[in-house]
């Protein structure tokens, strides 16, 4: 098993967000507040969980698979839990709760399961502050927890949880929320990528996950745009329109040294700004 994989199954279920939204279509909402909402297409999540999240290994396939690699958790890659109580305005709590997905991502990836009840706690925090927790059902966790090993009940999961979420905020004109957590969580994954080692530019796959991430940050690019008359939504892109200017010269296929250590030192600044 190739050590980027392991990384790519913990960003798949981040970036099918970003994969399937510019398929999507704006309309704008009647009303006073004139606000985009973003239709969504049920059968096209499920097409896309299909394609891109799975097949993912089973739990005890990850196991072997970190055994291999030898790749060992680092605890404080991740965004502490107390910083929680730091995110007061609804972009913060928004960005913050897709960093903490991030975080819940690989914690359950390599089975920490102190961390992995941590990040599930606070992310249930910031769900309840933004008034969305009537959009998740309750005993997703328990649900996705006792069927890990069967990939077509996760796939089912997976799609309801996404349309459910992103068709309660997009109905009551809040498109800019699943906007911004999408935005939170791709930070995250890929400052975790960027930081998992010290010789990331010696190890040809880390370094191909890298550069095939330009690809999904001009999807969230294009994601963001959708509503970019929301200030919370233009400062987002002003903070990752340095980022995409080094994704963007860099050549297909190539890249040098020094631009990996930008696009960390980029992603680290960006990811430093958003979790102050």
């Amino acid at each position: 098993m190739k050590k980027g994989n392991i990384f790519k199954n913990l960003l798949a279920i981040i970036l099918i967000a970003v994969l399937f939204f510019p398929s999507c279509k704006p309309a704008q909402k009647s009303g006073s507040q004139n606000k985009t909402s973003v239709s969504i297409d049920k059968d096209k999540i499920s097409e896309d969980v299909r394609e891109f999240v799975y097949p993912l290994p089973t739990s005890f396939e990850v196991t072997e698979m970190l055994n291999e690699i030898g790749a060992a958790y680092i605890l404080t890659l991740s965004n502490e839990t107390t910083n929680v109580k730091r995110y007061l305005t609804e972009k913060s709590k928004a960005l913050n709760l897709g960093i903490y997905s991030a975080d819940l991502s690989y914690a359950s990836t390599y089975n920490q399961k102190q961390a992995t009840t941590d990040y599930i706690n606070v992310s249930k925090i910031l769900i309840d502050a933004l008034n969305i927790s009537a959009a998740i059902d309750a005993n997703i966790i328990k649900q996705i927890e006792n069927n890990q090993d069967d990939k077509e009940k996760l796939t089912e999961l997976i799609t309801n949880t996404f349309y459910d979420t992103y068709e309660f905020l997009n109905k009551n004109g809040r498109s800019e929320v699943s906007m911004l957590i999408v935005a939170g969580a791709w930070v995250e994954g890929l400052y975790i990528i960027t930081h998992i080692s010290e010789d990331t530019y010696n190890d040809k796959e880390m370094v191909k996950l890298v550069m095939e991430q330009k690809a999904s940050l001009n999807k969230l690019v294009e994601l963001l745009k959708v509503t970019k008359e929301d200030d919370a939504t233009a400062e987002t892109l002003k903070l990752l329109k340095p980022l995409k200017a080094l994704y963007d010269s860099i050549e297909d296929g190539a890249i040098t040294e020094n631009q990996l250590n930008e696009i960390k030192a980029s992603i680290y600044s960006i990811r430093e700004e958003i979790i102050q």
